[in-house]
């Protein structure tokens, strides 16, 4: 964790020099200070209320991104801005425009100006840039190109933090000047982690440098699903910035710098948006609509042939009267409403349903896998007769013990006796009952030996202590990342995977052939390796194929994981039809590993293969469509994914849920939707 106290204290500071027209704070441009309501702002720039005008120098950056490839002879993909310049230069980044509110200037000057509102007089202008290209590789755990083979388009997604750290290693800092450094066709993923997408870039003070920046992406003749365009994702960051100058953007997981507003925002989609400036991760606004991990997008506001971003004024965040929005005032016509109530933690999560659930009279071949936390107020053996496969979350990884440690406490309010006798009455009425290894946010690593022998005895003390039928692997991102020399998933030689799969090889062995292991990987663990493969992409494939013969089944999650690509060469978002389908047949037909026909990944059998879902992620209906699609090969009327086996799979496994104590407290309306559908589903 990053030393949050010095931005707070940063912030002190500020406030000593209130009266001064603006102070040269932490960064490389000038600032000054904003109060709204009972909340003072660091805000970019010259104030507005004096009639001063303030010029800040700009170094214009574009990036020329190439991406490796895998595959000898092949020349790397590059994206490169340079093209870009005259277009940005000509924009009203840099030229005036007659906006609504704000005056016929600049974008970020109009956007101050409408901020003090009646009380304006003075100016921000940013000066005609110096142009400086920097290039920058992007090794294969930093990012990956998609592409369109319907229109052609190209758009990397690729690790916002990486790029910073390697644009201000060949940049010195920028005294008294704002870098803009600009991609071309490049959406962002936060904490070098792709399950974090996706975003329009980042901003704020460059902690090794000292420079203030801002990073962001030019759009042109990108694939039809990304639908920002041109200057738009740029204008975002660029009004973030002048909103809250002081941001580090180094700082880990979901913490405010700058500046801090009071109480959590909610975003358009419902989600909350944190207490800073852009929402936490992403960096987004208040104004954007799309979905988690899909492509951001928000209405644009259009000046002549460009597309601005529409962001909310300080006032919408501290819920004063007046403006809340610019360019467009009716873009935001309310204050910022406060995030709501976060869902319960294990100690409430037994809400009691007022719905009943759907008897499992006819368990047939498919099955309902769900995660259980579990508590006393909500029992294993209260779980819904629909559910087949319960995983209890989590054995964790214990950092004071070997490597290779894993511990387990029972839930909530349960005794380990207690927990013995539900699994084993579970057990008796046919169900299955795992132990869920990891967890997101739990690093584990077996990089030694000796830990395979360590992990064996640790897991193997929980299984036979409370009688659980196997394992089920989580091991998140970056736990189990591939080295850089490591590139054929058939002879692995990363040592925490070769381990990994010893171990688990040794546990098979030790508990018989009815002992069960299952995967559970990322989005970008198992699928996104039909792209890219290295770092946190593909890390599961030596896991699925170095345990074939043993694996129960495998559950990839459609929810945490970023815009990916199908086997038909078109470009696919979460929380769709074609989504689900497109994820869960790379695993069913196998694929070419980063494109290479040389380097097949074998097909994953379908009655080893679960299709892995949230609960509130997304309505029912849509994952009922998708796994019925995937079952039938009858395609629904939303969907433009075409199966590449139009028959479909009836002999998928099934669909697995995150989590079974979410299912109830929302009155089973996943497993009363799901469930049945297995159970009547065709089979194989």
């Amino acid at each position: 964790m990053r030393v949050k106290w010095m931005c707070l204290s940063l912030l002190g500071v500020l406030s000593v020099m209130a009266q001064a027209h603006f102070a040269q704070a932490q960064g490389t441009v000038p600032v000054f200070q904003y109060t709204a309501g009972n909340q003072t702002f660091t805000l970019a720039g010259g104030d507005p209320a004096k009639a001063t005008t303030t010029r800040i120098p700009v170094t214009l950056v574009p990036l020329k991104l190439s991406f490796p490839s895998s595959r000898p002879g092949l020349q790397p993909r590059v994206l490169d801005a340079t093209a870009d310049v005259p277009s940005i230069t000509a924009s009203p980044i840099f030229q005036s425009f007659a906006f609504p509110a704000g005056g016929n200037t600049q974008y970020t000057d109009a956007l101050l100006r409408s901020t003090v509102a009646s009380t304006a007089s003075g100016h921000t202008l940013l000066e005609k840039p110096v142009v400086k290209a920097v290039s920058i590789e992007i090794p294969a755990g930093h990012g990956y190109v998609l592409s369109s083979k319907k229109d052609g388009g190209r758009v990397a997604v690729v690790d916002m933090q990486y790029v910073q750290h390697e644009l201000f290693k060949q940049l010195p800092k920028q005294d008294g000047r704002l870098v803009l450094a600009v991609t071309h066709n490049v959406t962002f993923f936060a904490e070098a982690d792709d399950t974090i997408c996706c975003a329009t870039g980042t901003h704020g003070v460059d902690k090794t440098t000292g420079t203030s920046f801002v990073l962001g992406s030019y759009f042109a003749k990108t694939p039809a699903i990304v639908r920002e365009r041109d200057i738009q994702p740029l204008t975002q960051q660029l009004a973030e910035f002048f909103n809250d100058p002081l941001h580090d953007p180094m700082m880990q997981g979901n913490k405010p710098t700058g500046n801090v507003v009071q109480t959590g925002w909610a975003m358009a989609t419902g989600a909350c948006g944190g207490r800073g400036i852009g929402s936490a991760y992403f960096l987004l606004q208040s104004t954007n609509t799309n979905h988690k991990n899909n492509f951001p997008y928000a209405e644009p506001f259009i000046a002549k042939q460009y597309h601005l971003s529409n962001v909310a004024l300080v006032p919408w965040y501290t819920g004063g009267s007046g403006t809340y929005s610019f360019p467009d005032k009716n873009a935001l016509t309310a204050p910022a409403k406060p995030c709501g109530a976060r869902r319960p933690d294990n100690s409430t999560s037994g809400s009691v349903p007022t719905t009943a659930a759907i008897a499992n009279d006819h368990p047939g071949t498919h099955r309902l896998i769900g995660y259980w936390n579990g508590s006393r107020d909500f029992k294993l053996t209260d779980v819904a007769p629909q559910w087949d496969i319960i995983i209890e979350a989590f054995a964790v990884p214990d950092h004071s013990a070997p490597e290779g440690t894993l511990k387990f406490m029972p839930p909530n309010g349960y005794t380990p006796e207690q927990l013995q006798a539900d699994i084993a009455q579970m057990k008796s009425k046919g169900k299955k009952v795992m132990i869920s290894l990891g967890g997101g946010g739990q690093f584990f690593s077996m990089e030694k030996p000796e830990s395979v022998t360590t992990f064996v005895d640790a897991v193997s003390k929980i299984v036979s202590q409370y009688g659980f039928d196997g394992v089920d692997i989580d091991f998140e991102t970056p736990s189990l990342d591939i080295d850089a020399n490591d590139h054929d998933f058939r002879h692995p030689t990363t040592p925490s995977i070769v381990h990994l799969i010893e171990g688990l090889r040794q546990l098979h062995d030790k508990f018989g052939s009815g002992f069960m292991i299952s995967l559970v990987p990322e989005g970008t663990q198992i699928p996104a390796a039909a792209v890219v493969y290295g770092g946190q992409f593909g890390s599961y494939l030596p896991l699925a194929y170095g345990l074939r013969d043993i694996l129960s089944f495998v559950d990839v999650q459609d929810y945490n994981t970023p815009p990916l690509q199908g086997l038909d060469g078109e470009i696919y978002q979460a929380a769709t039809t074609d989504y689900h389908a497109m994820m869960t047949e790379l695993v069913l037909h196998g694929f070419a590993v980063a494109g290479n026909p040389n380097l097949m990944f074998p097909p994953i059998p379908a009655d080893k293969v679960a299709v892995g879902f949230l609960t509130g992620y997304e309505e029912p209906a849509t994952m009922r469509a998708g796994i019925d699609y995937l079952l039938t090969g009858k395609k629904p009327a939303d969907a433009t994914y075409n199966l590449v086996h139009p028959a479909g799979y009836p002999g998928l496994l099934g669909a697995m849920y995150w989590t079974i104590d979410a299912d109830r407290r929302e009155n089973y309306k996943y497993s009363n939707v799901l469930g049945p559908l297995l159970r009547t589903g065709p089979e194989k």
